[in-house]
């Protein structure tokens, strides 16, 4: 290995090696078909350390969003961490690879400190790990007959909680979406909850909920009518889904509408927000009004999700 020319950068030991990687090796061939194909960067299968999942991700012209020039990226990445992981903190030390495949010596990076990785912060590396010049520079036996290999090694040291959290994301310009649904044969809708089909807004499945005869306090006077989450099952417990809706029954004859608005965070443990006294069934059911008309009404939404609150 000839004498490279490192850039400076602060608590970084480089060091040569024999000794191959204890936790993971990453070779790759046919390194040029990766910029030929336009893929920036090359990650590695997940593999296992200090009992945590991690793996490997590779630039080979460098990290473009953090405006890397003339190097190649190498990053550890912990896998398998989510947002809701946010609260934790995995501590380890990591040492990155380098073949030179002329001597059989590893060219090695590691930070002089240990770094917490958590679902907010889930890599850790070099962005300028060597430069291309060096890379490709065949004396340094780093790059030989378009193949390269990279490796790994991480010891956890220590894991610590930093409590619980909450993260607000507000939709910025929130868009409100109508949906309309056609009810034919009202008279004859024996169900206790007569449900809509579902509809999407603001990435959320919904349906109306209609009680032909009641609901609550409702029950044997009024329509009842609410709005769900068509699958609040799938929701993680401690979201909640800031929304603001009006549910609507047009009158047909006269253009008039019998309305109700309101704004409710939903979420699994309250999947439904509405009104028991809607509007009363004889009023609905009345001739000289027009709300029914051959047996048909129909129920209207008009929905804006404003804001998901997740648990840290």
């Amino acid at each position: 290995m000839t004498s490279l020319n490192f850039d400076d950068q602060d608590g970084v030991l480089r060091s040569i090696t024999d000794a191959p990687p204890t936790h993971y090796t990453l070779k790759i061939e046919s390194l040029s078909t990766l910029t030929k194909n336009s893929l920036e960067k090359y990650e590695s299968g997940e593999f296992e350390a200090g009992g945590y999942k991690w793996k490997l991700v590779f630039y080979p012209n460098g990290n473009k969003s953090k405006n890397v020039k003339d190097h190649i990226s190498l990053y550890l990445v912990m896998a398998g961490a989510n947002t809701s992981q946010i609260h934790w903190g995995v501590h380890a030390v990591f040492r990155l690879f380098l073949l030179d495949q002329n001597t059989g010596n590893y060219f090695v990076f590691q930070e002089q400190k240990e770094r917490r990785f958590h679902a907010m912060k889930l890599d850790w590396g070099f962005d300028q790990f060597l430069s291309l010049k060096d890379f490709t520079e065949a004396s340094n036996g780093f790059l030989m007959d378009d193949t390269c290999v990279f490796g790994a090694e991480v010891f956890v040291s220590k894991e610590r909680s930093t409590g619980k959290g909450e993260c607000l994301s507000m939709v910025k310009d929130a868009v409100m979406y109508k949906h309309v649904w056609k009810i034919d044969s009202f008279s004859k809708t024996n169900r206790y909850c007569h449900d809509s089909e579902t509809f999407s807004s603001g990435d959320q499945k919904w349906k109306i909920q209609l009680y032909p005869k009641g609901k609550g306090i409702g029950t044997g006077s009024h329509l009842s009518l609410y709005l769900a989450l068509a699958d609040p099952i799938s929701l993680p417990r401690d979201t909640k889904i800031y929304t603001e809706f009006t549910l609507r029954i047009p009158e047909q004859k006269y253009q008039l509408h019998q309305y109700n608005k309101a704004s409710f965070w939903f979420s699994a443990s309250n999947p439904e927000r509405g009104w028991e006294k809607f509007i009363t069934l004889s009023f609905l059911t009345s001739t000289g009004m027009g709300f029914l008309v051959k047996d048909t009404c129909t129920v209207e939404v008009e929905i804006t999700v404003h804001g998901i609150f997740n648990a840290l």
